[in-house]
C-alpha cells in the first residue's frame, strides 16, 4: 500500500494571505496592509507589478527592489516580519502556490487594484502571476478582495466591478471614512486596512468597530 504525501509543511504562521500591489495610486494601502497582517502573525506572500514599483517610488520614501529575494529581505525589514513569514514572487513565477488551484489555499487582496487589472481580472486574461492568482481565487471560491482606487468611474469600470461581484469577489473601493475623526493620514490609511481586515475576518485594534467606545 502506498504511503499518503506529506501535507504542506507546518509554520509558525497563520493561513496565507496573498497581497498584490498593483498601478493604481494608494501604495501605502498595500504596505500598511502587509504591515497589519505581519502584526496579526499570519503568512504573507507578495506580489508587486512593475508599475506598482514606480507608484512607491513616487508616493512614498521606500524604493523596493524588483527580484522577489531581495523584496522579501526589504519587506521583512520593513515590517518587522519573522524569518519565512513573507514570500515574495515575480510577475511570471508559473511554480509559485497561488498559481495553481492545486496549490496551497489563501485568501488574496489586491491593494490597490488599477483599473487595468480589474478589468484583467474580470475577463480571465492571466496574462501575469497577479491576474492568475486571482483567476484561481475565483475558479477555486476563495477570498478575493480588490481594494480599486479610481475615480471618477466609466461604465466599463462598473460593470466589470458587477461582474466581479456576481462571482464572489469582495470590490472594496479605498474610499476612507471620517466618522472616527482622523487627524493624520496614517489614520485615512488604516480606515481602509481595517476594512479589509474585518473582510478576511482577522482581528486588529487599527480604529474601534461602529459601536464601540
Amino acid at each position: 500500500m502506498a504511503e499518503a504525501s506529506p501535507g504542506p509543511a507546518a509554520t509558525p504562521f497563520g493561513p496565507p494571505v496573498t497581497v498584490a500591489l498593483t498601478g493604481a495610486s494608494g501604495a501605502q494601502y498595500g504596505l500598511r496592509l502587509i504591515e497589519a497582517l505581519v502584526a496579526a502573525e499570519r503568512e504573507v506572500w507578495v506580489m508587486i507589478s512593475k508599475a506598482a514599483h514606480l507608484v512607491i517610488a513616487t508616493e512614498t520614501d521606500t524604493e523596493l527592489p524588483a527580484r522577489p529575494e531581495r523584496l522579501a529581505e526589504a519587506l521583512v525589514a520593513r515590517s518587522g516580519a519573522r524569518p519565512g513569514q513573507i514570500r515574495c514572487f515575480g510577475r511570471e513565477d508559473w511554480m509559485a502556490p497561488v498559481a495553481s488551484g492545486s496549490g496551497a489555499p489563501s485568501a488574496m487582496v489586491i491593494c490597490p487594484c488599477s483599473t487595468g487589472t480589474l478589468s484583467a481580472v474580470a475577463t480571465g486574461a492571466s496574462n501575469n502571476l497577479i491576474e492568475r492568482a486571482a483567476d484561481v481565487a475565483l475558479k477555486e471560491r476563495r477570498q478575493l478582495v480588490l481594494v480599486l482606487r479610481e475615480t471618477p468611474l466609466s461604465a466599463i469600470h462598473l460593470e466589470h466591478m458587477l461582474a466581479l461581484s456576481r462571482l464572489g469577489a469582495v470590490v472594496l473601493p479605498a474610499a476612507p471614512g471620517f466618522y472616527h475623526q482622523p487627524t493624520t493620514i496614517d489614520d485615512l490609511v488604516d480606515f481602509i486596512v481595517a476594512r479589509i481586515l474585518n473582510q478576511l475576518g482577522i482581528e486588529h485594534r487599527l480604529m474601534p468597530r461602529w459601536g464601540e467606545p
